[in-house]
């Protein structure tokens, strides 16, 4: 889950994996990879999507975005409807459209392991704010500032937020986010992970001091390998594209991973190839050279 932030963009022409199995499954990002800066998806992109799943390769979003932000690209859902959502933390259908998503499988943050981070954060990090993430809802600190375009369910403490008697205390905890004002965004991810151990899980994906805390082992790869086996898909048919910390794991795991020209150094290191920025269409590009080459 991005800010609207300013991203770089790239001219270079697409790095391929030397050999691939073919790929029977497309695992991509959102911000900064599919969409484009001012949050659309090209006509270009559109074109390349659908005609990966007129050729049988199903398409998969798989995002740090609450299931309430995917109007984006509800239109663009083919076949099984499915996306991930919350960086692994739930799997979505989105047929149903904008404001009746139907979730289809959740990996909390329990509520203990929640305050164990927050707790330890506060202490190696003073002056970090947070917000809390959950099914249905959306609570913050009155602190915490307005990163998201959109008025929370309630403002408190944290650890009011997570008590057993909090409002939506019903529902699952989805992830928590930790913003501090001061830190390198780079730094504060090292130190977030030291503090808290394995406790949760800790990544990124905004330009800003912004992490994003999910339950222990939840990702978007351990999400993605879990709804591929389902399907009968290895890792090695799986092609993913992203371009921020929190995709990394993905494009390790996948067979075949594209780095966007845009992207984070850390995740340039971990994929096996290398597309042109988001809005230069990099993930269409790709698309459009795989079906090619498949005849």
């Amino acid at each position: 889950m991005r800010e609207n932030g300013p991203v770089t963009s790239a001219t270079r022409q697409p790095e391929t994996p030397a050999a691939a199995v073919p790929p029977r499954l497309i695992a991509t990002d959102l911000d900064g990879t599919l969409l484009r800066d001012d949050k659309s998806v090209s006509p270009r992109t559109i074109a390349a999507l659908a005609a990966a799943e007129e050729a049988g390769i199903e398409v998969f979003f798989v995002t740090g975005r609450p299931a309430r932000w995917m109007d984006v690209v509800s239109d663009h859902v083919h076949g099984h409807g499915l996306a991930i959502c919350g960086n692994g933390a739930a799997v979505v259908d989105l047929h149903g459209g904008p404001g009746a998503h139907r979730f289809v499988k959740v990996r909390e943050l329990a509520r203990k392991n929640a305050l164990d981070a927050v707790r330890l954060l506060r202490e190696a990090a003073p002056g970090t704010v947070y917000a809390v993430e959950q099914t249905y809802g959306f609570y913050q600190e009155p602190d915490y500032p307005k990163l998201h375009m959109e008025i929370p369910d309630a403002l408190a403490p944290a650890e009011q937020l997570l008590a057993p008697d909090a409002p939506g205390a019903g529902e699952p905890v989805l992830k928590i986010l930790a913003y501090h004002p001061e830190i390198d965004p780079d730094a504060f991810l090292t130190l977030a992970r030291l503090a808290i151990g394995e406790r949760a899980n800790v990544t990124r994906s905004s330009p800003s001091a912004l992490l994003e805390i999910s339950g222990p082992g939840v990702s978007k790869a351990s999400t993605l390998a879990l709804s591929c086996a389902e399907r009968g898909i290895s890792h090695e048919e799986v092609v993913a594209f992203g371009d921020m910390p929190n995709d990394v794991e993905m494009l390790t795991w996948a067979g075949q991973s594209y780095a966007m020209g845009n992207a984070h150094p850390d995740v340039i290191a971990a994929a096996s190839g290398r597309t042109v920025a988001n809005n230069d269409d990099g993930v269409a590009i790709v698309i459009e050279r795989m079906l090619a080459e498949r005849g």
